[in-house]
């Protein structure tokens, strides 16, 4: 109880010296939303810029049915050190839903594109001495191929981010189904993958393979995360937690391997939302995924933050 009196303490007296404003990049097809949280008490600082994972996760980390305020706490811990941050809500999702486009017209570089924007406008802030772009999951890669031949970011980190291209991922995952699923997703992905839509798509597979979501699979496909990483020549660190159970410990090795600027941490007990849980066991971990109070995995700071100070 005092350990958390105190933590409540020193989050309410660093956010005395801090202010968020709200931020908004416009695009052609609408404006997208964003928190910039700097302190109050720099004239210069460095400038997180921080991207979500896949589905609808908003700029907090959270979706409908997930509450895990886990960038909203990043954001206030950082502030403690002198550094700035912007989280955002991608287009589509949350305050920024009317920049989202008809399914069918949405493709993988959307998001590329945005983040490249989002980087251009903040590079402008005379008050920042560095961007340096953190990313979650399905982020890590879009923030990889921005961050490409881009003089504008110093740093990369990527937490819990994946090594595989994505249909790679999905037949891992659906090796653990019967193998008549397997011979009904294995083909489609195949298909995909040399950039080939499939028309007649069974009815127990059409949420996942879509028409209309089809040409977003196959521009999210091309990209090889182990090959975008090597064209990096800034610093980099991979965050990784070992009791993630949507992205494992392989992901982050190699990762770390195929490219030699980088900087391996493994999180003990740390998850995919995060906030430490000690097991895989899916009931425990889902209760992670639900409470947005619980503070995030020691250790997740420091190595944020003494990287982006070096």
């Amino acid at each position: 109880m005092r350990n958390t009196l105190i933590s409540i303490l020193l989050l309410f007296s660093s956010l005395l010296f801090a202010q968020e404003e709200n931020f908004v990049l416009h695009t052609t097809s609408g404006d997208i939303f964003g928190t910039l949280a700097v302190p109050q008490n720099s004239v210069k600082m460095p400038l997180v810029l921080l991207v979500a994972g896949s589905g609808a996760t908003d700029r907090n980390c959270n979706q409908p049915q997930m509450q895990t305020n886990a960038f909203k706490m990043l954001a206030d811990s950082l502030l403690k050190y002198d550094i700035a941050t912007l989280r955002f809500d991608k287009r589509g999702i949350a305050e920024s839903a009317k920049a989202g486009l008809k399914e069918k017209n949405l493709r993988f570089e959307h998001y590329i594109n945005d983040l490249r924007a989002w980087i251009d406008t903040l590079a402008t802030d005379k008050r920042f001495t560095k961007i340096i772009v953190v990313v979650h999951s399905e982020g890590a890669l879009i923030g990889l191929i921005a961050s490409e031949n881009n003089p504008k970011i110093a740093k990369y980190i990527s937490i819990s981010g994946t090594a595989l291209p994505a249909d790679e991922i999905i037949k891992e995952q659906i090796l653990a189904q019967p193998q008549a699923v397997q011979d009904l997703v294995f083909p489609i992905l195949d298909s995909l993958k040399i950039e080939k839509t499939v028309e007649n798509v069974p009815t127990m597979l059409y949420a996942l393979f879509r028409p209309s979501v089809q040409p977003y699979m196959i521009s999210w496909i091309k990209y090889n995360p182990q090959a975008e990483i090597q064209k990096l020549f800034i610093p980099i660190l991979i965050i990784q937690g070992t009791t993630d159970i949507q992205v494992s410990e392989n992901h982050a090795d190699l990762l770390y391997s195929a490219n030699k600027n980088s900087i391996l941490c493994k999180i003990k007990n740390m998850n995919h939302v995060l906030k430490t849980c000690e097991t895989t066991e899916q009931t425990a971990q889902i209760s992670t995924y639900t409470n947005p109070n619980l503070p995030l995995a020691n250790g997740l700071i420091k190595a944020v933050v003494d990287f982006v100070r070096e």
